[in-house]
C-alpha cells in the first residue's frame, strides 16, 4: 500500500503530462495579436502635431471568450491628450462589401495622403505621399479598420473567414471589435465616432444601433461618406423601376459636366432641382404605365428624358425609358470612344469597343487605385514599421471562397426576401438616441451611390420630424471618393471636424 501511495502521484503525472501539453500545443496554434508601434508627425493648418501610431491586429473574441479572429487595424493617437473624456475617437472603415480601408485612410482621413490626377490618369510610380492638412487627427482620435477577409484580418481558431462575411455578420463582427478596443484602450467614455464610405454606411447604420442595442454604447455621431442604406435603390431589378428614378438625377448632372444638354443651364444647383422634380412627377408616373405608356405621352417622356440624361430619344425609345448604371456610362461619350466613370462621371476613360451595351471598368477606379495601393504598402512596412511576413489584403476578393450574405434580420416582408435595407436600423437608433447626429456627404458625380437615392431612403424613414432634423446633408462636386477633388478635400474637412466638434460637447 506505501508503494502503491508513493507510486500513484508518479504515474498520474505522466498520464496528465500528454493532456496538459498538448493542451498547450492546441492553445499555441491560436496566433497573438501583434502591433508594431511608432512615433510620428504631421503638420496640420500650420501646426505640428505629434501621434503614436499603432498598426497591426488584435485577437477578437465572441460573448464566451473564444478567439473568432484577428482584426488589423491602424490607430492613431494624438501626444499629449491628459483626459481621454474630452478627447473624441472615430472608427473607419470603406466598404466594398470585401474593400480594406486604405481608401479613406490614404485618401482624407489618416495623417498622411496619396496624391493622385483629378479628374484624369495619375502617372505611374513614383507616387507622391504628402502631409494631410485635411485629416481629423487635430480633433479626434482615429482608428482605421480593416474587415475580416481584408488588410491583416482572417479568422483563426474553429472560425471561418466565411463566417464573418454577411451583412448581420459584419456588423456583429465590427461591433465587438470596437467594444474590445474600446476597452483595451480606455475609452469608454470618450466622445465615439462612426465614419464609413459606401458599403460602409450601409454597415454603420446596422452597427450604430447594433452598438446601442446589444452593447449600451451609444454613439455621438455617425459620418456617411457615399452613402446607401436601401440597396432597391441600386440594383435595377427586373419589374422594379426605382433604380431608373433614383439614378436620373445623376444622369443629369454627369451629362450637364459633360456638355451633353442642349442649351445647357448655367447653375447645376437648379437644373438638379429640375432634374429631381422630372424624377419624381413625371419620369415615375411614365414608367409607372408600363407597356400602356404609348402616343403623345411616350413621346413626351422621351423627349424629357433625352434633354436630362444627354442621351439620344431613339436610343432611350429602344431601352423602353429604362437605361442602367452601366449602360449609362458606355452610351454618353459613345461617339468620341470614351467610357464614363462610375465611382467619379467626370473621369472618362478608352471605350475599346464602341459596340458594348455596358462599361467593363471604371476609369477612376483605373487611374488612382496603383497609387493608392503601392503607396500604402510603402507606408505601411517601412514608415509604420509592420512585419513583412503578415500579407496586407486590399480586397478580400482575393481571398478563398470569397462570397457575401445579403439576408438581414431587421425588417422584411411577410417573410418573402427582399433587398436588404438597414435604414430602419439607423432610424430606430436616432429614434431611441435623439442625441445622435447624423452627417452625410454626397458627391453630386456618384454613380455608385447616387445622392437622389439617399434623400428618397431618407424621407421613408418615418422619423419624427425633430428626430430627422439631426440628419445633415451636404453636397460635394465630385464623386464617390469626393477627397480626390481638392477643393472637395477641404470641404469634407472642414464640415466632418466641425461635425465632431459640435456633437462631441456636453
Amino acid at each position: 500500500m506505501k508503494l502503491f501511495n508513493r507510486l500513484f502521484p508518479l504515474v498520474l503525472s505522466v498520464l496528465i503530462l500528454p493532456f496538459s501539453v498538448f493542451s498547450q500545443a492546441k492553445n499555441d496554434t491560436i496566433p497573438k495579436g501583434e502591433v508594431s508601434t511608432t512615433s510620428q508627425s504631421v503638420r496640420i493648418d500650420g501646426k505640428v502635431i505629434t501621434y503614436k501610431a499603432m498598426a497591426g491586429t488584435m485577437l477578437l473574441r465572441n460573448d464566451k471568450d473564444e478567439p473568432i479572429a484577428l482584426h488589423g487595424f491602424t490607430a492613431y493617437f494624438k501626444d499629449g491628450v491628459t483626459d481621454s473624456r474630452t478627447r473624441p475617437i472615430s472608427f473607419v472603415f470603406n466598404g466594398g462589401p470585401g474593400s480594406s480601408s486604405i481608401w479613406l485612410h490614404m485618401g482624407v482621413i489618416g495623417p498622411k495622403r496619396v496624391v493622385v490626377t483629378d479628374p484624369g490618369f495619375t502617372p505611374a510610380a513614383p507616387y507622391t505621399l504628402e502631409d494631410n492638412n485635411s485629416s481629423i487627427l487635430d480633433v479626434s482620435d482615429i482608428v482605421m479598420m480593416d474587415p475580416i477577409g481584408t488588410g491583416l484580418s482572417h479568422a483563426v481558431g474553429k472560425a471561418k473567414n466565411k463566417d464573418f462575411w454577411g451583412v448581420d455578420q459584419d456588423i456583429r463582427m465590427i461591433s465587438q471589435f470596437i467594444k474590445q478596443f474600446i476597452t483595451e484602450y480606455d475609452r469608454w467614455n470618450s466622445p465615439k465616432y462612426l465614419i464609413g464610405e459606401s458599403y460602409g454606411t450601409f454597415r454603420n447604420a446596422g452597427v450604430v444601433n447594433y452598438l446601442q442595442e446589444n452593447i449600451g454604447m451609444a454613439m455621438n455621431g455617425v459620418v456617411m461618406v457615399s452613402a446607401v442604406f436601401d440597396l432597391r435603390t441600386l440594383v435595377f431589378a427586373a419589374g422594379d423601376d426605382i433604380s431608373y428614378v433614383m439614378n436620373l438625377p445623376t444622369y443629369a448632372a454627369t451629362a450637364w459636366y459633360h456638355n451633353k444638354v442642349q442649351n445647357k443651364p448655367a447653375s447645376l444647383d437648379a437644373f438638379l432641382k429640375e432634374a429631381r422634380e422630372f424624377a419624381k412627377g413625371e419620369y415615375t408616373t411614365a414608367l409607372m404605365e408600363g407597356d400602356g405608356l404609348t402616343g403623345a405621352a411616350r413621346e413626351k417622356a422621351l423627349d424629357r428624358l433625352s434633354y436630362f440624361t444627354g442621351l439620344n430619344k431613339s436610343y432611350l425609345d429602344k431601352a423602353n425609358l429604362r437605361v442602367t448604371e452601366p449602360e449609362f456610362t458606355e452610351e454618353l461619350l459613345r461617339a468620341e470612344r470614351k467610357t464614363v466613370g462610375r465611382l467619379d462621371a467626370r473621369f472618362t476613360g478608352i471605350n475599346q469597343d464602341p459596340l458594348s451595351q455596358y462599361s467593363v471598368y471604371d476609369p477612376q477606379s483605373s487611374s488612382i487605385s496603383p497609387g493608392y495601393t503601392a503607396l500604402f504598402m510603402d507606408y505601411f512596412y517601412n514608415t509604420l514599421k509592420v512585419n513583412k511576413a503578415n500579407t496586407y489584403f486590399t480586397s478580400a476578393y482575393a481571398r478563398e471562397g470569397f462570397d457575401w450574405d445579403w439576408d438581414h434580420a431587421f425588417g422584411g416582408g411577410f417573410g418573402f426576401p427582399t433587398p436588404p435595407n438597414t435604414g430602419q436600423d439607423m432610424a430606430q437608433a436616432m429614434s431611441r438616441n435623439p442625441h445622435l447626429k447624423i452627417l452625410i456627404l454626397n458627391g453630386l458625380y456618384d454613380l455608385a451611390t447616387p445622392f437622389y437615392g439617399v434623400e428618397y431612403s431618407i424621407d421613408h424613414l418615418g422619423l419624427e420630424k425633430e428626430i430627422k432634423s439631426n440628419i445633415i446633408m451636404k453636397y460635394y462636386e465630385a464623386g464617390h471618393m469626393m477627397y480626390t477633388h481638392r477643393p472637395s478635400l477641404e470641404k469634407f474637412k472642414k464640415e466632418t471636424a466641425e461635425f465632431i466638434l459640435q456633437t462631441s460637447k456636453r
